[in-house]
């Protein structure tokens, strides 16, 4: 973190290539991530709930209670870390101070609101369908987001990284 708050970011090529091949590793991660759910649904809520409550005329079951809770428990445990690292990096990026807040706050909300929503359809009512779309679209864009500006820092090469 001295790196970054210092200064020595913008010199330490070794650093940066840490923060670089972690963008990218990201980036392959958000590309699997739409992958995975358009090869599950699309982006109408009918889709969704197709996937949730099944179709009787098709022969396939309801997303089962286990089954959810066996994917939000790794989900919850795996997207965490992945947005306090690439959160954590947003401290660093020389941007305004409520951008920042912003970019922080709202991959965290969108997590968990992609997450939850699935729970939403499944257990509550069809309408939560609108909310796993909505969570999906603001996930993707606020990791793109993330992984855009680190990225944008690293190469920008300012001496003064650091603000709050």
């Amino acid at each position: 973190m001295r790196f970054v708050i210092t200064g020595e970011w913008s010199r330490n090529r070794l650093l940066q290539t840490i923060v670089v091949l972690y963008c990218l590793y990201v980036a392959l991660l958000w590309v699997t991530n739409a992958l995975l759910y358009f090869h599950k649904m699309d982006l109408t809520p009918a889709s969704v709930v197709h996937y949730y409550l099944g179709s009787e005329e098709e022969f396939l079951q309801p997303r089962s209670y286990q089954g959810l809770l066996e994917v939000s428990h790794f989900h919850l445990f795996a997207m965490g870390m992945l947005l306090l690292v690439m959160t954590h990096l947003m401290l660093f990026v020389p941007l305004a101070g409520r951008l920042k807040a912003w970019l922080i706050a709202l991959p965290f909300a969108a997590a968990l609101l992609d997450e939850g929503a699935g729970w939403g359809v499944r257990f509550v009512h069809p309408a939560f369908a609108w909310l796993k779309v909505a969570g999906f679209l603001s996930l993707q864009a606020s990791l793109a987001a993330l992984v855009g500006c680190s990225l944008w820092a690293v190469f920008r090469g300012s001496s003064s990284s650091y603000r709050s």
